[in-house]
Parts: structure tokens; sequence; C-alpha cells
């Protein structure tokens, strides 16, 4: 049986049948993960109906799960090197499982919450273990490229997949079903993931820095707790929300003084020396920034202007997953021939161009210029597989888990604020072309364009209470509107952050060779 060894730094020796069992095995697992994370979006309005959470619970629950991922990567991933890189993803998943199957128990906005706490810790021990296991069994740098382009794209099938296996359940099942159907798949994951996964640890993992701990889970999730809060609140003036901000930058930054100063840290930033791991997090960073936001209106833009049911809109969101696909298996090899550097600016770039297509297409929005952007954005996020491949490349295999932390931590920040920024132009945008005094002086009541003024889906709901004409027509063009300037942004953003990932990352890059 291949064990980790005492001094090889945490690497494994595998037969290439393990490793290619291996990697299936840490694919899947990553998939029914990402799949949960758009699963939620499908099954939320009818979770409402069901259990009528006030819209406060309602924020809980979308937000619980990410709140409990930002703060406990990191630690996870620690405990991970020291107490055995198998030994807590099988955790993770059996926690992952048994949260999906304690929701069908749940009748009340709180339970779900907890329940949602239970698949964020779950998520928090699968996510980073998968990429750091995967630097541990594969050795070979050129074989490890390939094994995450493998990866990045069986992430990218699940985020498309989610919606698609939402509106399939919801059509024939209650919520609870976008939950439950988690169960089977984690249990095939633990039997899998104990028959073949070999064990890896880092030989020398630092001390538990229970500190340490403590600083970066407050640090973390004040850090997203703030950002979602402006978000929500659609003001930078709240006080509690800069207060909430400002402890957590002051939490964060003595976190890191306090790795940069102990021999044996938890995390280990001194990574970000490297240029090309750093070029790596920026890229992950950078891309999710601009990817989830315009991805998250694009679903709503299917669904409350198109007209289509959530399997349909589902279904019309396969060109991101087709894109992602392509790219992530098209990029290592790419890469050998160009260069790490070439493909993953170009890749970033790729990603801005698709979502400008959205604003510089002639004549009126259709779903033929959207599918053409969605396949380019997906495509530049299958190109994210050479960013996690430098990152990885010179990372020693003891630090693995610091460096597969910091990637999954610049993806979960990166998608939170870009979801937090982004969503607020949107918003900024809409309600300046469905102004409240326009649809009041047109002789709508105060309260009703006041409501509809709120979001698309508020403005649907009041027309058809209202029977007030043109209302859905008005508060459809003004989101169009709103998709149009938040890709410009969002694009120009990638296209900007491409040339920044272009001059970071050092010229002549292999990511087919170790680097030192």
């Amino acid at each position: 049986m291949s064990t980790a060894t005492d001094t090889d730094g945490g690497t494994v020796e595998v037969s290439p049948a393990r490793r290619g069992a291996s990697l299936a095995v840490l694919s899947a697992s990553l998939l029914v993960v990402t799949m949960d994370l758009t699963i939620l979006n499908v099954a939320l309005p009818e979770l409402a109906a069901d259990i009528r959470p006030s819209a406060t619970e309602q924020l809980w629950i979308v937000d619980s799960y990410s709140l409990v991922l930002a703060g406990l990567l990191i630690p996870m991933s620690a405990l991970a090197d020291r107490w055995g890189r198998k030994r807590l993803l099988l955790l993770g998943f059996a926690v992952f499982g048994a949260a999906s199957a304690l929701v069908v128990l749940t009748d009340s906005p709180w339970e779900v919450v907890a329940a949602r706490c239970l698949l964020g810790a779950g998520g928090a021990m699968i996510m980073p273990t998968t990429l750091s296991l995967l630097r541990s069994v594969f050795t070979d740098p050129a074989e490890r490229a390939t094994a995450l382009g493998v990866w990045a794209a069986v992430s990218s099938l699940g985020a498309a997949i989610g919606p698609i296996a939402g509106g399939l359940l919801l059509e024939h099942f209650s919520w609870h079903s976008a939950f439950l159907v988690n169960v089977p798949l984690m249990l095939v994951a633990v039997v899998a993931g104990a028959t073949i996964l070999p064990e890896a640890r880092a030989p020398h993992a630092s001390r538990w820095d229970v500190p340490g701990v403590a600083m970066s889970v407050t640090g973390m999730v004040g850090l997203v707790w703030a950002v979602k809060h402006f978000a929500e609140e659609e003001s930078l003036t709240d006080p509690l929300g800069w207060t909430v901000l400002v402890a957590a930058l002051v939490v964060l930054v003595a976190f890191v003084r306090r790795c940069l100063h102990r021999p044996d840290p938890l995390l280990d930033v001194r990574l970000f020396r490297r240029r090309p791991f750093t070029a790596g997090v920026v890229a992950a960073l950078s891309a999710m920034f601009a990817m989830a936001a315009i991805l998250l209106l694009l679903a709503q833009w299917l669904q409350l202007v198109e007209g289509h049911s959530p399997l349909e809109a589902g279904v019309r969101l396969l060109p991101l997953a087709a894109g992602g696909l392509v790219a992530s298996l098209l990029a290592s090899p790419l890469a050998r021939v160009l260069g790490a550097r070439t493909v993953l600016a170009s890749g970033l770039a790729v990603a801005g161009l698709g979502a400008l297509l959205v604003p510089l297409a002639p004549g009126t929005l259709g779903y033929g210029t959207v599918a053409a952007a969605m396949a380019l954005v997906g495509a530049g996020a299958g190109s994210l597989a050479i960013g996690s491949a430098m990152i990885m490349a010179g990372t020693p295999a003891d630090r693995a888990g610091s460096a597969a932390a910091i990637e999954e931590t610049a993806y979960d920040v990166g998608s939170v604020l870009g979801v937090a920024v982004l969503g607020s132009v949107a918003s900024v945008v809409y309600r300046d072309h469905l102004r409240v005094d326009d649809l009041v002086a047109d002789g709508l009541r105060a309260d009703a364009a006041t409501a509809a003024a709120d979001s698309l889906g508020a403005a649907a709901d009041t027309a058809a209470a209202t029977g007030f004409p043109g209302l859905a027509e008005q508060a459809a063009v003004a989101f169009t509107d709103a998709l149009v300037d938040t890709c410009l942004v969002g694009g120009l953003l990638m296209l900007a952050m491409a040339a920044v990932v272009w001059l970071t990352a050092p010229r002549g890059l292999d990511i087919t060779q170790q680097q030192h």
C-alpha cells in the first residue's frame, strides 16, 4: 500500500493506475460540492415559499455557507497537513453528507441555516484538500499540470450542471431534494476515497497555533460578512459594516505578521515571494471577482427577462461549461507550447473580451450574443487550471496545504467581492433607469414604486399585483441595461488583470518542471 513517508515532504508513491483513480475520486467529489453551490439558487424560491423566512433569515440561509467556508479554509488546510489529508477529506465527505441528510428534518429557517453552516464546514474540509492531495499524488510537474486541467474542467462542469440538476429535481420533488441528492453521492465518495486514495501529510507539520486559528477565522469571517453587509445594505455609510471591516483587516494583518515571525506558521504567507505563485493567486481572485457577478446576473436575465424556467435557464448556461471544459483540457498542452504566462494572461483576456461582447454587440441583446459571451468567459475560467499549476509547481509538498488554502480563499473572497461590488454597480444602474419618482409621476403608488425599484423580481411581483401597465417591460429594460454596464466594468477589469498577470509571472515559466 502506498503511504506518505517521513522524509519526502508529503509526497506519495503510487502506481499510474492508482493516480488516475485518485484523480477521478478527487474531481468527482469537487463536482458534487460545486454543484451544491449553484443548486441553492434554483431551490431558494420554493424553500422560501415553504418555510417563509424573513428577509434577514433568508440572507443568513444564503450567506451562512460562504461565511463558514471562508473562516475554516485556512485552519482545515493546516489540520490536513498535520492530521492527514485523506483522513480530513473523508471526514469532510461524511460531514457534507450528514448535513445534507439533516435538511429533511428542518422545518424552520434557522434550522436550515444550521445545516448550511455544517455544509460550509464540510466544504472547507473538501475543497482545499482535493488540491493538496493532487499535489502530493502527482509528483511529476507535467503530469500534475494535466491532472489540474481535468480537476478544473470538472469544477466548471459542476457549476453549470448544478442549476440543471436542481431544476430537474424541483420539477418532481420538494426543495429538500436539492440537498438530499448529496447523501448517496457522499456515501460513494467515502467508500471510494477510503479504498483508492493514499494518505499524505506534511512530515514536519507546524504546531497547532490556537491564537493563529482564532485570528484567521475571526478575520476571514469578519471580512466576508462586512463585504456582504455593504452589498445587502447597498450603502457604504453603514457604521456597523465599517467597524467590522476595519476590525477584520486589523486582525488579518496581525495574523499575517504572526505567520511571518513564526518558524512554523499556520499559513505560509512567504509563498507570495514567488512570482508564479502570486500571479496564479491574482488570476484566481480577479477572475472570480468579475465572473461570479456577471454569471449571477446572466442567470437572472435568462429567467426574469427572457422568461425561462430554472431548468431551461440552466440548460442555456451550458456554453459556460463547454468553454470551461475545452479550455481546461487544452490549457496544459498549450502552456507547453506557448508558455504558462501567455496561456494564463490570454485566458483572462479572452474572458474579458467575452464579457465585453455583451455591451459591444450591436442591436438588442439576445441569447446568441449571451451564449457566445458565456463560451468565452468559460474558456477564460478554464485557463485558471494553469494558475493552479503555477501555484503548485514551485510549492514544496509539505506546504501544499498552505498553497491550497490561499488559492481556495482567493476564489471564495473574489466571488464574494465580485457579487458585492459589481452587484452594487448593477443595482445602481437598475435604479437609475427605473426611478421611483418617474414611476410615481406615472401614477404608481409610492410604496409599490419603491418595491419595483428594489429588484427585477420585486418589479415583476409588483406588476402582477397592481396591473400597472408597462412596469414589467420597463423593469426588464432597466435590468438588461444594468447587465450590459456590469459586463462592461467586469470585462475591462479582467483585461486589466490579464496585464497584471502578464507582468507578474516570470518570462519562460515552465510548469512541467519543478520550480525552485
